[in-house]
C-alpha cells in the first residue's frame, strides 16, 4: 500500500483530484479557515511541515503504509513533475518499491548543501529577512545528542518517500522526541529539511556520486539559480 501525506496550509489542493488509483491520501490541515475539506485531519499551526510529518509517524507508527510519500500542499515548486513521481510509485516502476535497494527517496530536482551554521544557504535566503543563521549544530544535539556533521547535503523542498521498515529502524520514543523538537527548537522545520535522511538513520545522497559537488540540478529547471530554503 502507498500513502500520500500532505502538509496543507491554505494551498490549492485541486491537484489531488487527479491522483492515480491505488493510493491512500491523508491531508493534515493547518489552515486558519480549514480549507482542505472535511476529510482532512486538523492540526494546530505549529512546526510547519516537519511537525505534520512527525505527527503522522508518531500517530501511525504501528499502522504505516508500505510506502509513504510526504509532500507539501504545493509540491511543485521543488518537484515540478510530482504527479509523475507519484504515478511511478503506484505503477511500481524502476526500483522504487525495493526497500532493500533504496528505502528512501528525496522528491525534488535540486540538490544543495548548507553548513551547520546555515551560512551558505539559510542566512542569505530571500525569505530570511533578518539574515539570521541556522543552528544545525544545536538542532543535531537536541535530536541525536551528538554534534553532527559540518555540512548537510539534501534535496530542497522537504519532500520524500520512505519505506515503512526504514521508518521503524528508529523507535517510537525517538519520533516522539523529534516531534517535540519540531515545535521547540528555533527554525526546526528548516533543520529537518536538511536532515530527513539522517532522521531515519540513512544516507539519502551517495557522497561518491556527488564527487565533491555541493549543488546539483537533477533535472533542467526554468530558472537555474540556486534556490534558498
Amino acid at each position: 500500500m502507498l500513502e500520500l501525506v500532505v502538509a496543507h496550509y491554505t494551498e490549492n489542493l485541486n491537484w489531488l483530484r487527479n491522483l492515480p488509483a491505488g493510493i491512500r491520501l491523508t491531508v493534515y490541515d493547518k489552515s486558519p479557515d480549514q480549507s482542505a475539506g472535511s476529510d482532512a485531519i486538523l492540526l494546530p499551526n505549529i512546526g510547519r511541515e516537519a511537525h505534520t510529518y512527525l505527527y503522522h509517524i508518531v500517530s501511525r507508527y504501528d499502522s504505516l503504509a508500505d510506502w509513504t510519500l510526504f509532500a507539501q500542499g504545493k509540491p511543485f515548486d521543488h518537484a515540478f513533475d510530482f504527479k509523475k513521481t507519484v504515478k511511478s510509485f503506484v505503477d511500481k516502476s524502476g526500483d522504487v518499491n525495493d526497500p532493500v535497494q533504496k528505502p528512501f527517496h528525496w522528491l525534488g530536482h535540486l540538490i544543495d548543501t548548507d553548513d551547520n551554521r546555515g551560512e551558505r544557504l539559510f542566512q542569505p535566503w530571500s525569505k530570511n529577512e533578518d539574515g539570521r543563521g541556522l543552528d544545525l549544530r544545536g538542532f543535531h544535539q537536541a535530536l541525536f545528542d551528538t554534534a553532527g556533521p559540518a555540512l548537510y547535503t539534501f534535496v530542497l523542498g522537504a519532500q520524500f518517500a520512505i519505506h515503512r521498515d526504514a521508518i521503524r529502524q528508529q523507535s517510537l520514543a525517538f519520533y516522539e522526541r523529534a516531534l517535540a523538537v519540531s515545535i521547540t527548537f528555533p527554525d526546526a522545520a528548516h533543520c529537518f529539511e536538511r536532515s530527513w535522511d539522517r532522521v531515519f538513520g540513512l544516507i539519502g545522497i551517495d557522497p561518491d556520486w556527488l564527487a565533491g559537488r555541493q549543488t546539483v540540478y537533477l533535472k533542467p529547471m526554468k530558472h537555474q539559480l540556486p534556490a534558498k530554503s
